[in-house]
């Protein structure tokens, strides 16, 4: 039976604007879909209290990690940014990296090959107030053809220097404008199940 560590990154300091309902929809959905699938789940809403060892101990112990997320400013919410830059950097070091990869004899190469994650994936599951047409199309003012994951490359580069494996990126997207959330839950599932059951 696999472990699946699920985080919400969603940050409640914008109140009405972003109560964050579709995310913890999401959220639970994944929840209930991993319960429901047999696997053992555990939990953390990185805006609340949490402690490091605990964190530390949840990402030792899953084989999957999946964070969902809304997009703020092009990025993960800074609330879970902080959990990141607290957890990883300091508490983290010698149990989720082991360091650099570098040597002083080749101080250039293997930066980030020293990661202490091996075997272990992550998804990222992000909501956009983007629509989809605004990416991949080279014509789109915005980012000039670039993809989501294209965006998201440096919190990739984040998961891959702790050695994990990503699995395909989910995100919904005109989540204010013109939002279809029943259809967006229903391609949320297919989604997990075409990641963890096939």
């Amino acid at each position: 039976m696999s472990n699946v560590f699920l985080i919400n990154a969603h940050e409640p300091g914008f109140g009405s604007y972003s109560p964050g309902r579709l995310n913890r929809s999401l959220f639970d959905k994944a929840h209930d879909f991993f319960v429901g699938s047999g696997f053992n789940v555990r939990t953390t809403y990185s805006a609340e209290p949490w402690n490091s060892d605990e964190e530390i101990e949840k990402h030792l112990w899953c084989d999957y990690l999946l964070i969902q997320s809304p997009v703020n400013w092009m990025g993960f919410p800074w609330s879970f940014k902080r959990y990141i830059d607290l957890i990883y950097t300091l508490d983290g070091y010698e149990k989720l990296w082991m360091g650099t990869g570098r040597s002083r004899a080749n101080p250039e190469k293997n930066y980030g090959t020293k990661g202490g994650l091996h075997g272990r994936k992550y998804m990222f599951s992000l909501t956009f107030d983007a629509p989809s047409g605004a990416f991949g199309d080279p014509s789109e003012y915005l980012m000039q053809g670039r993809s989501v994951d294209d965006l998201f490359f440096p919190m990739h580069v984040n998961y891959r220097y702790l050695a994990m494996e990503a699995l395909p990126t989910f995100s919904l997207h005109d989540v204010v404008v013109n939002p279809d959330i029943d259809r967006d839950l229903t391609r949320f599932e297919r989604h997990l199940e075409a990641c963890f059951c096939s």
